[in-house]
């Protein structure tokens, strides 16, 4: 599957059209970290607009990927919720997903993104990397333990703009 036959949509959360999504994420984050509370942490109300936005990407009439964010400070956006299907990983479905909610993000004025990560997710780190994110811990000598922590900055003058992230 490539990124043109993938549809991105944004929807609530409790969307059944997401349920995919949050069962895929449940199950990687217990395998990686054990019984945890993580999708439980924010209610729905955090991903939806004004100030946040939750999408999926769908193929086929499959959810493959998607990812949200909330609203972190008046200038920030949290990006959380970033999955892609197993069977569907290497095929740039991180990317658009990061991407598309940027995209959103800077449409609803945020000039900053912030997110973290689980030191047991090692292909999230080369995603953030490779999307411009600026690691907030020594990429060298990685921590075993807790988040890690990454931030991108947009210029003033490109917030608002629809097409920042278009390639």
């Amino acid at each position: 599957m490539s990124e043109l036959t993938a549809q991105v949509r944004l929807v609530p959360m409790s969307d059944p059209a997401a349920a995919p999504l949050l069962a895929g994420l449940r199950l990687e984050y217990t395998s990686r970290y054990g019984p945890n509370d993580e999708l439980a942490r924010y209610p729905e109300s955090e991903f939806a607009p004004p100030y946040g936005a939750f999408l999926i990407v769908v193929s086929g009439g499959e959810t493959v990927a998607g990812g949200a964010f909330r609203r972190y400070d008046a200038a920030t956006a949290e990006v959380k919720r970033v999955w892609t299907h197993p069977r569907h990983r290497r095929e740039g479905l991180g990317r658009l997903v990061v991407r598309e909610l940027e995209r959103q993000a800077l449409r609803r004025g945020y000039r900053r993104i912030y997110l973290t990560t689980g030191p047991r997710q090692p292909e999230a780190v080369r995603l953030y990397l490779a999307s411009g994110y600026d690691p907030q811990f020594d990429v060298g000598d990685r921590p075993a333990q807790g988040p890690l922590a990454f931030v991108k900055e947009f210029p003033v003058k490109q917030v608002g703009k629809v097409d920042y992230c278009a390639e």
